[in-house]
């Protein structure tokens, strides 16, 4: 551990001083890499606060800091929300935009500084490795919390489920209180749970386990945000919801699935489920899956475990 520590440290120094991390002016601006970082996530459509300061994993005082120096140059406007004023929301100006752009383009600039001197093979070779390193920080920082389903962040992410299930297949009309439910009482303690995925302080992912007679649970409502796919997310959650299962004393997980989710149908396989007739009424389901939950709990609110 020690020499792997020593390599981390030696990495992030070289990162840093070539990325120009250390400049008080980074790609030739007025500003550090903090202030453009935060010129960038509020975005062209604009950011809540609230989940600027926990994308960034910044405290109050620092991003309010940053934003009135961004508000006196002109670039960024702070209003209330429209859906709920206690809610403050961040917005680039036309001079803000244009400023963003110019960072877009500094820091492609940046890049391909970084690449030019490397033959293809070895360019190839760093992006690959780049990736492997991006992918293996980021689920480092992953974090899973049980939560109450009926939350503001678990309805929010369970507002994009839905949108993404209607958004690529419209015709189907999936609507959540039909079917195979998994209703806030349904997946609270002790019947259910219900759990988000955190990144840098922001849910993009959840789950929850719906649990039945006969030592069996439903895993429901897998859904992880595209932002953050390709980064080992739902499999861990999935391996999440398997354990409250085994916890509950529950041998068997069921789940269903429709063709739409291709990638969700990939994962359930790979992680040993076995398509199985129907067992449930669920209308937007396609496919019925099973697994046997290996080292199951035994349940101690029941009378006869």
């Amino acid at each position: 551990m020690p020499s792997q520590i020593a390599q981390v440290r030696r990495f992030n120094r070289t990162v840093t001083q070539r990325a120009g991390a250390l400049n008080d002016h980074f790609l030739s601006r007025d500003r550090p890499l903090a202030m453009s970082r935060l010129l960038w996530e509020i975005g062209t459509e604009g950011g809540e606060i609230v989940m600027l300061r926990a994308r960034l994993g910044m405290d109050s005082g620092q991003m309010s800091r940053m934003l009135r120096a961004l508000e006196s140059d002109e670039l960024v406007t702070v209003t209330p929300s429209a859906v709920d004023a206690r809610i403050r929301v961040a917005r680039l100006t036309p001079k803000g935009l244009a400023e963003r752009a110019i960072l877009d383009e500094r820091s492609d600039e940046l890049a391909a500084s970084i690449l030019s001197p490397l033959d293809g093979a070895r360019r190839a070779e760093l992006v690959n490795a780049m990736l492997t390193v991006e992918r293996l920080i980021a689920t480092s920082l992953v974090e899973l919390r049980q939560v109450d389903p009926a939350s503001l962040e678990a309805q929010r992410c369970l507002r994009a489920y839905v949108a993404e299930l209607n958004r690529r297949a419209p015709e189907r009309g999936f609507d959540p209180s039909k079917g195979a439910t998994a209703h806030p009482h349904e997946v609270r303690p002790p019947r259910g749970a219900f759990v988000l995925a955190y990144l840098r302080g922001e849910a993009i992912g959840c789950g929850a386990v719906k649990h039945q007679p006969d030592e069996v649970t439903d895993i429901k409502r897998m859904w992880v945000a595209e932002s953050a796919r390709g980064l080992g997310v739902g499999r861990r959650l999935l391996e999440h919801l398997e354990h409250l299962a085994r916890e509950h004393g529950s041998s068997e997980a069921h789940l269903e699935t429709s063709d739409v989710l291709p990638e969700a149908i990939a994962l359930y396989r790979s992680s040993g489920y076995v398509e199985v007739a129907p067992f449930n009424n669920e209308p937007f389901a396609d496919r019925w899956f099973t697994k046997r939950l290996v080292g199951a709990e035994p349940n101690v609110d029941d009378p006869a475990a």
